[in-house]
C-alpha cells in the first residue's frame, strides 16, 4: 500500500488521481496505523517550509516518519516542499527540517538585470547528473512542471540526481538511499509525470 502523507500542506487529491490512473493502490492519510503499513510512501507539499514542519509535529508524524525511513528503509517519494522538508534546514520561516537529506533551502534571489521572476512558475529542463530510478526512459533536457521560490542546496553532491537552470543551476532532483525528492510537480507534468511516479511505483 502506498500512503500519500497528508500533513495539512499537498495538493493531495491531483496526485491521488494519478495512482488511481495507473491502478495502483494508494491512499492519503494522516494516520499512524497507515503510514506504518505502507511499503511506500509520498510526502507531497504546496506553501511554507516552517508551517509544513510545524504540521509534521503537530500531527504526531515525525517519529513515525523517521522510523519508516531511516529505520525500516521504506521507500518515500517528496515532491516540491515535501523535498525540501528532507533537508537540514530552510531560510522560509528560519525553520530545522527532516534532516534525512544535507542540504539547506535558500531563496531564489535576482538581480534587476535577469528580468526572472519568483516564483519560478512553468516548464522547464532535467540536467541529469546520474541514473535513478525515477529517470527510467527519462532523458536529459525533458521537460517538467514547476512552481517555487525556494530551492535545495546539497552539501553533498552524492545527492544529486538532475538539476535545472534558472537563473543558476539549482537541485531538481535528490535520491539517498530510500529517500527521492522531486522539486517539480509530477502531477502536474502530463505523461512525463506520469512516468516518474510509475517508475517510483514500480521500484521494489
Amino acid at each position: 500500500m502506498i500512503v500519500i502523507v497528508d500533513y495539512g500542506m499537498g495538493n493531495l487529491r491531483s496526485i491521488l488521481k494519478k495512482f488511481e490512473r495507473l491502478k495502483v493502490q494508494a491512499i492519503v492519510s494522516s494516520k499512524t496505523e497507515h503510514i506504518e503499513k505502507a511499503n511506500k510512501l509520498i510526502l507531497p507539499g504546496v506553501g511554507h517550509f516552517g508551517k509544513g514542519i510545524k504540521n509534521i509535529k503537530k500531527s504526531n508524524l515525525l517519529n513515525v516518519l523517521n522510523k519508516k525511513v531511516l529505520k525500516e528503509k521504506t521507500p518515500i517519494l517528496g515532491i516540491c516542499l515535501g523535498m525540501q522538508l528532507f533537508s537540514n534546514f530552510s531560510e522560509e520561516g528560519n525553520a530545522g527540517g527532516l534532516a534525512w537529506i544535507n542540504g539547506r533551502v535558500k531563496r531564489f534571489q535576482f538581480d534587476n538585470s535577469t528580468n526572472l521572476r519568483i516564483p519560478h512558475v512553468g516548464w522547464n529542463t532535467l540536467r541529469i547528473k546520474k541514473r535513478s530510478i525515477l529517470l527510467k526512459g527519462v532523458i536529459s533536457n525533458t521537460r517538467f512542471y514547476f512552481v517555487h521560490s525556494y530551492y535545495l542546496s546539497c552539501k553533498d553532491s552524492r545527492d544529486i540526481i538532475a538539476t535545472t537552470d534558472y537563473g543558476n543551476d539549482f537541485v531538481s532532483i535528490v535520491e539517498k538511499n530510500n529517500i527521492y525528492g522531486v522539486q517539480f510537480h509530477p502531477e502536474k507534468s502530463h505523461q512525463i509525470g506520469l512516468k516518474l511516479i510509475k517508475n517510483f511505483v514500480d521500484y521494489s
